[in-house]
């Protein structure tokens, strides 16, 4: 008989996208259901994916509505509950975040097996308030800040999870910085206002020096026609969005990335071969986005900058750099190659089963 496993998620892309390539690969093997947010169904195309909203507020901000909010959190656990019994789950998967308790609590109290999965380099604050009752965590590293010694013993290991359509999208093959530069700028599921600032400035001054070819997730649909107007009369050739959740079948056309450091995002652009300057989110919690970074740079896959002014005329120095020197890229681009080869779906989604049928 098919286990019965729920996925807990939401919040931003960082959450729910591992949630979704989780659902995706247990999906055959187990009867998976999904549990989100307000936040995170933006993330899910109900076409691909069904789910459960179970919205959940968060206690610690203002204090002035706890009142109301926990009147919400009991609602969520009541929620939890329901959908628990009536699918009669026996392992719940959460992915972190605060919108992840009520559900685990309940799992808790009904004695069901509780899975976490912690793809940062830092353990979050709510994976750790649940780490003594979980079964397992799954991580991506085996040396992970703030991790209680007390229960490394429940940590497995596993390749980044990354969407089935990376491993099948056309890589970068391109290491001709010559003619042109082919740059995609990624702000993370949210977008980046920082990157809607400084892009522009960078890339005016870099097209005064070599030809390059722009695609900008822009974080603020205000910021489009100034940006538009900028790479226009620049001449640069340029394509803006939103949010795609189709981005990886493209992004082995480029050769080039700027990005924020989610633990996805960088794992899809090694996967894929495009080397990257990353610009890690410098008010995430734990800053766990730089330590995520760090393990990539570890590799030498890429590039790492904090976030300060004038943070633009480095950049543009870089880039002019990379493409005057074809082994400054070349070296980064074999790093990224090396890892890929170590990655694919088959051996996650084997490993991840056999996670699951250990109980």
């Amino acid at each position: 008989m098919k286990k019965n496993i729920l996925i807990s998620t939401g919040g931003t892309g960082g959450h729910v996208i591992p949630a979704l390539i989780l659902f995706d690969h247990l999906n055959q093997e187990f009867n998976v259901i999904l549990s989100t947010d307000k936040r995170g169904k933006k993330f899910i195309n109900k076409n691909k994916h069904s789910y459960h909203l179970i919205n959940v507020s968060n206690l610690e901000n203002n204090i002035m509505l706890f009142p109301l909010k926990a009147l919400s959190f009991l609602s969520s656990l009541m929620k939890s509950f329901y959908l628990i019994k009536k699918k009669k789950i026996n392992i719940i998967f959460s992915t972190g975040g605060y919108m992840s308790l009520p559900v685990c609590i309940v799992g808790k109290l009904l004695g069901i097996d509780i899975f976490l999965f912690e793809p940062n380099a830092i353990l979050g604050k709510s994976n750790l308030f649940l780490i003594k009752y979980a079964k397992k965590v799954i991580c991506y590293y085996s040396e992970i800040k703030n991790f209680p010694n007390l229960y490394k013993k429940k940590i497995k290991i596993i390749e980044p999870l990354m969407r089935k359509s990376t491993y099948i999208s056309k890589k970068n093959l391109n290491l001709n910085f010559k003619n042109q530069i082919n740059i995609v700028v990624i702000g993370g599921s949210q977008g980046a206002e920082f990157f809607d600032n400084i892009s522009t400035e960078l890339f005016k001054n870099l097209s005064k020096k070599i030809k390059i070819n722009v695609l900008q997730q822009v974080s603020n649909i205000n910021k489009y026609k100034e940006i538009q107007n900028i790479y226009e009369t620049c001449g640069i050739n340029y394509k803006l969005f939103k949010f795609d959740e189709n981005l990886t079948d493209i992004l082995g056309g480029f050769n080039l990335a700027l990005t924020r450091c989610g633990a996805s995002t960088m794992a899809e652009l090694v996967q894929l071969n495009v080397p990257f300057i990353g610009i890690p989110f410098p008010y995430a919690k734990d800053d766990h986005q730089y330590l995520n970074a760090i393990e990539y740079e570890k590799k030498n896959c890429c590039w790492i900058f904090r976030q300060k002014k004038g943070l633009d005329l480095e950049l543009l120095n870089l880039i002019f750099k990379i493409s005057k020197n074809d082994h400054i890229y070349k070296d980064k681009y074999e790093s990224t190659v090396k890892v890929s080869n170590n990655n694919n779906w088959n051996k996650i989604n084997k490993k991840l089963i056999e996670i699951v049928n250990e109980y």
